[in-house]
This record gives structure tokens, sequence and C-alpha cells, in this order.
């Protein structure tokens, strides 16, 4: 090995120890990034012979960095709903252009961009975006919560929802009807359907409930009972609001329902309504026939009066004709209140009436080598031939991990390695710049001899 071969030896060295600082400097400025992960400088040698048969005593060296993608950070609690981390394999997919991922020409499959930094906030539209101008791509979710064939990603929005109502479909009665109640005398002015909505026979027990339509309004529903016959009574479903916000073919057109309730001996209920073929039963079907001046759709809502032969809800016994308990579902209009996000990356609405709506769900990709992914500026990565292509999974199926949400990954760089390196790369730099030195002495020695 000649002088000037020591020599550029040596300047491989300092070569490879410049990149190696360089790592490490990123590591360590990257110490707090969300999601960064641990880059690491490879070293190998260069022989001198383009041939192969170079002395191994003349061997240069070069130097690499990679970052372990795949390696797992911290996760950490964070106070923003929209932070998410991942658990496991995956990546979140992400566009520097919220409208339409397609048009990245730069990134990957489908336009894509893919990031272990979860740090997502609303923008000024509400669309997700990290520190790094990334938005987060998902699925929106149909009225059922899922995903309907021929979704493409979008960028999630989660301010887009002004609120939610829902009208009610089930009620539920709790009552006492008084067992000594005289019954009605029917030989002068027999009862006819009717007569309890329109006034010419006044009921023996009436309340009103309100139930909720299809744009989160209050309506008022009216149940009237009339005893008619031992153990039997009479009743009828009215409402008890506009009459012109219904339209039925009733007379009168408020009425919605009329029946015939039976009790058992004992006072519990045997028949929700008696008019009805089929076995007993303890519930009856009501629809809302909203007229087309109203604006609101049509509804049926399903009556629970109890279980028949049972006493946990209608009852005949000899104490005082009361509602004990109504309860209607449905809600009235409510603004929207906050999001959150489960592990399997289903994105939910809350809203002030206390009804909540699954609005997107959040998947993730995962790669057969995720170390070769090509790293770019903003802590993400783009698809490259080594790290074969992306397979879009829901989080915690298969190999994908779960997402937890109010979480970040924090960065995989140890500092303490990070300054061992720091000394290690100074001691080795400083030695390579011995070697150019003596190399350089020794030529000079030679030429001065004489």
């Amino acid at each position: 090995m000649s002088l000037y071969g020591a020599m550029m030896i040596g300047v491989s060295a300092l070569d490879a120890f410049s990149n190696s600082l360089s790592t490490t400097s990123s590591n360590i400025a990257n110490v707090n990034t969300v999601g960064y992960k641990t880059g690491e400088t490879q070293f190998s040698t260069l022989l001198a012979d383009s041939m192969g048969e170079g002395d191994a005593s003349s061997a240069g060296v070069i130097s690499s960095t990679a970052q372990n993608i795949a390696q797992q950070g911290l996760l950490t609690t964070a106070s923003s709903p929209t932070d998410m981390a991942i658990s496991g394999n995956g990546f979140f997919m992400v566009s520097p252009n919220p409208s339409s991922a397609s048009s990245n020409t730069h990134a990957g499959a489908n336009g894509l961009f893919y990031t272990r930094a979860g740090d997502f906030q609303p923008d000024a539209n509400g669309d997700l975006e990290n520190s790094s101008g990334f938005y987060l791509m998902g699925y929106a979710l149909n009225s059922n919560g899922d995903v309907a064939p021929g979704t493409q990603l979008s960028a999630i929005n989660v301010t887009n929802l002004t609120g939610k109502a829902e009208p009610t479909t089930t009620m539920t009665l709790q009552a006492n009807l008084q067992s000594s109640t005289d019954a009605y005398d029917g030989s002068v002015t027999p009862y006819t359907p009717g007569d309890l909505t329109d006034g010419t026979i006044t009921p023996n027990f009436t309340r009103t409930i309100n139930i909720y339509d299809s744009q989160g309004g209050s309506q008022p529903v009216t149940i009237s009972f009339l005893k008619t016959d031992a153990n039997t009574w009479n009743y009828e479903v009215s409402y008890a609001g506009d009459s012109t916000n219904v339209s039925t073919n009733n007379t009168p057109s408020t009425m919605l329902y009329a029946g015939t309730m039976t009790f058992n001996t004992d006072g519990t209920l045997a028949n929700a309504d008696s008019n009805l073929s089929g076995n007993p039963s303890g519930s009856i079907s009501v629809p809302m026939d909203w007229s087309g001046s109203s604006g609101l759709a049509a509804q049926t809502i399903s009556i629970d009066m109890g279980t028949v032969g049972a006493s946990n809800g209608m009852t005949q016994y000899d104490s005082s004709s009361a509602l004990v308990n109504a309860s209607v579902d449905g809600a009235l209009f409510g603004t929207l209140s906050g999001v959150s996000v489960d592990t399997s990356g289903i994105v939910t609405a809350s809203f002030s009436n206390g009804l909540t709506q699954k609005i997107y769900q959040v998947p993730l990709a995962t790669f057969a080598n995720p170390n070769g992914l090509a790293p770019i500026s903003g802590n993400a990565y783009a698809q490259t031939l080594n790290s074969g292509a992306s397979v879009i999974r829901n989080a915690g199926d298969d190999s994908a991990g779960k997402i937890q949400g109010s979480a970040l990954e924090g960065s995989t760089v140890d500092l303490a390695t990070e300054f061992t390196n720091l000394i290690t790369t100074q001691r080795a730099y400083t030695a390579s710049t011995r070697v150019i030195t003596t190399a350089s002495d020794m030529l000079q020695d030679l030429t001065q001899m004489h």
C-alpha cells in the first residue's frame, strides 16, 4: 500500500465519520419529534481494487444511514382527542393535499405518503392536519356506521357536522289503572273510537308524553283510557299539537290509534290490544302520519306496555290511576360537542344532546419491509420497490396495530446512546486525521531525501 493510498483511506474515514456525526446530530435534533425513528450509521469496507482482488490492508471505508422505521416508540398521553398513536405495525396514510391524494405525483400508490406522526389537529376547514402539514386520510362512514362499497379515501373532517337529531321509534309505559273504577255505561251513548280524542266522552285517565320528530322537535302525544268492562279498558293515542301537523284518515284526524286493553284477574297485563289478531302481545305500533306542510318524515312508534302476564308495564290494581314511568328514545337537536377515536380507528362525533355518530374510519397501511420506505421531509415516508406495496387494513386486523386516541408516539432516540456515539465518532475522526498527517509527514521525509 502506497503512502498516497494510506492518505486516501484516511480521507474516506473522515468522510464516513462526518456522515456519522450528521446522523447523530439529526437524532439529537429530533429527540422530541413525534413519531421520529432513530437513524443509524452503517460502515462497510471499500477495497481499492475494482476487480475484487484488493489487499485487505488497503481497505477504505464508506458509510450509509438507515432508519429503523419498524421500531416502536413509547406512547404518551395527549390532551387532544384527535391526537393518535399506533401500537404495533402500520402507518397513517396522509396527503399534503386534502382535496385529492391522487394529485401527489411524487408519492407512492394512490398519491399517498405514510407516517407515524399522529399529532393531528383540525385546520381552518376542519380537516385533520399534523404539524408537518400532512392531512390524515380515511373512509367516510354512512348513517349505519359502515364503509359503503366503493368509498374512496378522503381527508378526515371533524367539523362538517352541524348537529344531530333522532326521531322517536320506541316508547315504554309503566302505569296503573285503578281496578275499582266504574265501567262506562254505554247504554245511552255507546263508546266509539275517537270519542276520547274529541271530548265526547271524558276518559278515566289521560297523560301527555312528548316524543321527538325527524327534525329534532318535541311533539306532544296523549294517551287516554276509558274502562268499558271488567278488566277491559279502551284507549286512544292522539296528537295534542297543531292539528294541521298530522294527516290521518281517522275521525277526528288527530287520533293516531285506538285499541282495547285487557287484564288478567290478578291485575297483570293480558293483551295490549285484543282487537289485533294473533297471540296476545304487550306492544302496539302507532303510525305518526305527518302532513306535507309540516315538512316532517313519517315515523312509527312502538309502544311497549309491558310483558303479557307480568306487572312490569301496564297494570290494573285497586290503587289510584297513575303514570309511574314513561320513556322514549330519540333526541332533540344537538350541536357537535367533540370527537373521539377508538382502537379500531373509528372516529365518533358526540353531540350536546347525548347522541353519537360514527363518521370516519382511520385505516392503517402495512408493508412487507417497512425499513425499505424512503424518508421525506416532514417525518413521513414514500413507498419504494424495497418496501413492497402497501396493504390497507383496519386497525387491529391481521398484522396492523391498534390506534390509541388521545395519545402520541414518542421519538425512538436514546440521548445516552447518541452522546456516546458523539464521543466515539469524535475520537475516530481525530484518529483518521492523524493517519493523514502521518502519511503527509512521511511523504515530506521522502521528498527531502538526497
